[in-house]
């Protein structure tokens, strides 16, 4: 089964929520693959055939994470998500950790070879860390919303 990618054309934009689910996947996948690469302790010798499951890996999170900030914003004003400035406040921080761990994931998609080495530093990284508690608290917040039921109208204090 061919997996989505998330700047795919023929995916439909139409539903904010499941674009940045898609996108919150294929980042997870990434990273899944990544522990398990990092594990193996290859050179990562141009050419081989880890290396390359690695950088399509790399890629497909980096398209996810191109744009990622723009999707929940868009969410948050479809779903009219409240109170909004606790969700755009936050959208703030998943911009600047998207654009970080982004940066992150360019600069070794930017080398010739792919070592474990480089991709177990690459998991290392706070910024990739941050990025996924970030999804991690997104997803908690969205999942508890739908369970309940209820608006996800909230009271905050004064």
């Amino acid at each position: 089964m061919r997996m989505a990618h998330p700047t795919d054309p023929a995916i439909p934009a139409g539903n904010p929520t499941e674009e940045f689910q898609r996108r919150c996947e294929h980042i997870e996948e990434s990273y899944e693959f990544m522990l398990a690469y990092a594990a193996q302790g290859l050179s990562g010798n141009e050419g081989s055939q880890s290396g390359g499951q690695a950088r399509e890996f790399l890629q497909r999170a980096a398209a996810a994470l191109s744009g990622l900030g723009e999707v929940f914003s868009i969410l948050i004003n479809q779903e009219r998500r409240e109170p909004v400035e606790r969700y755009r406040a936050f959208l703030s921080v998943l911009e600047r950790d998207a654009r970080d761990a982004l940066a992150a994931v360019e600069l070794v998609l930017a080398q010739p070879a792919i070592s474990s080495q480089l991709v177990d530093n690459l998991n290392a990284s706070i910024h990739l860390r941050a990025l996924l508690t970030d999804l991690f608290l997104i997803d908690e917040v969205l999942k508890s919303q739908r369970y309940e039921g209820k608006p996800s109208k909230v009271e905050t204090p004064e």
